[in-house]
């Protein structure tokens, strides 16, 4: 804990302070409060401001990303505490989470939650739309292992489609649950021999949830 002294000019006089200094999260929400209009209207100038919002969150942890939420029937948008898919900083989005205050203009949500219907995605110049992608689990000791199947999977291509894939199981599973209860993860074309049997990624929620709800897959 820091300690102060303050000094007067008359003889000597020292107070030993006990306040602690504001956290590295406490000061990320002010400085959110502080630039609210500008966040909640980001379209005005998009790239502006996801720059200035990205380098508050860095301070905080440097994994740190976020997603925001159309602005909702109740004049509210989401604002969504993301770890970017790395564990290690999910403490970081807890303590965040945690600390957040009431703000007028937000509901602050942790982890990229589950999506209902999935959206279709377009990343590194790959459109992929959800109704295309495909899944097959195995038992991986006490988790669940998954493979996800594309057309036109390509392994050239196999980091741009692996990007794809983490997206998607995040819009499906959400952000926490791919990372705590999926156990090996591999994209695959649908041409692969392990395509037999599989299913729409769009069951893989249920899928899971009867899995660690005790049913047998």
């Amino acid at each position: 804990m820091k300690q102060g002294v303050l000094i007067f000019a008359m003889g000597i006089f020292s107070i030993f302070s006990s306040k602690a200094d504001a956290s590295v999260e406490d000061n990320f929400w002010k400085w959110f409060q502080k630039n609210d209009d500008m966040i909640f209207n980001f379209e005005r100038d998009t790239e502006a401001v996801f720059d200035k919002l990205s380098a508050a969150l860095a301070k905080v942890d440097p994994e740190l990303t976020f997603e925001f939420s159309p602005v909702r029937d109740n004049g509210k948008r989401e604002f969504v505490i993301s770890a970017g898919g790395i564990k290690k900083s999910f403490p970081s989005v807890e303590l965040l989470f945690d600390s957040s205050p009431e703000l007028n203009h937000w509901k602050i949500v942790k982890y990229r939650p589950r999506r209902t219907p999935l959206n279709d995605l377009n990343y590194g110049g790959i459109s992929v739309k959800a109704d295309d992608v495909f899944y097959n689990i195995y038992k991986d000791e006490e988790k669940l292992g998954v493979v996800l199947f594309f057309d036109g999977y390509k392994e050239n291509e196999s980091t741009v489609y692996g990007n794809l894939g983490y997206l998607f199981l995040d819009e499906v599973l959400g952000e926490y649950d791919v990372e705590t209860k999926l156990g090996f993860i591999e994209f695959h074309s649908k041409n692969s021999e392990y395509f037999e049997g599989s299913r729409p990624i769009k069951e893989l929620a249920e899928h899971v949830d009867e899995f660690y709800s005790g049913k047998e897959m």
